[in-house]
């Protein structure tokens, strides 16, 4: 089975994606750190339910890597947005064997932190990347298990897409989350909040 892990926001830039989550949330973000294997940096929230979501964005000090960058942010341009949801297994392998159209595992980390996230080899998940990344930490505790609360708690994550039907069949056996809803219309993923200063979206 799957789990909802944490929530990413792409942006052009990190300060940028901050300025836009603290702005629409109305709470601090904490330092993250840098993803030498493809070239990006983040920004992180503490959530409750153990969750949490990240800002993340091209480390313009980090080289190039010699192939297509995670979350398809070779291709992002544009305001701040949520591009990916992510969720974690306890054996990605064995996951992804069932479910190939994530990517190939590849082994990554952050500092001391470790873990094996499916990446597809053109960066671009299904869906218009409303397909979750799936992912298992290797080491502990894990960014959800020491981040400082921020006293945001995800209601509902909405993945909307035109065959939103035949991904949420694609899915059904594997993630039983009822906070996860799948609607048709044009790609794209909204999350509500509640926030220290009432219900919050981002999208």
């Amino acid at each position: 089975m799957l789990k909802l892990d944490h929530i990413a926001i792409a942006a052009e830039t990190l300060e940028e994606g901050r300025a836009y989550v603290e702005s629409a949330l109305g709470v601090d973000l904490q330092p993250g750190g840098q993803h030498g294997h493809y070239g990006t940096h983040n920004m992180l929230l503490g959530q409750e339910d153990g969750l949490y979501l990240e800002v993340i964005a091209v480390d313009p000090d980090a080289p190039k890597p010699d192939y297509p960058r995670w979350f398809d942010l070779d291709r992002f341009s544009g305001t701040p947005r949520i591009g990916n949801w992510i969720c974690r297994s306890d054996d990605v392998v064995a996951t992804v064997a069932d479910l190939p159209q994530a990517g190939t595992p590849v082994a990554l980390s952050r500092g001391i932190v470790r873990w094996t996230m499916a990446v597809p080899p053109n960066g671009q998940l299904p869906y218009d990347n409303c397909f979750p990344a799936l992912m298992q930490w290797q080491s502990s505790p894990t960014p959800p298990e020491v981040l400082p609360a921020s006293g945001c708690r995800l209601t509902r994550l909405v993945i909307r897409h035109p065959d939103a039907s035949q991904l949420n069949t694609d899915l059904a056996a594997y993630l039983d989350d009822p906070r996860v809803v799948y609607e048709v219309g044009s790609a794209g993923i909204i999350a509500h909040f509640d926030t220290p200063s009432g219900s919050k979206v981002l999208r």
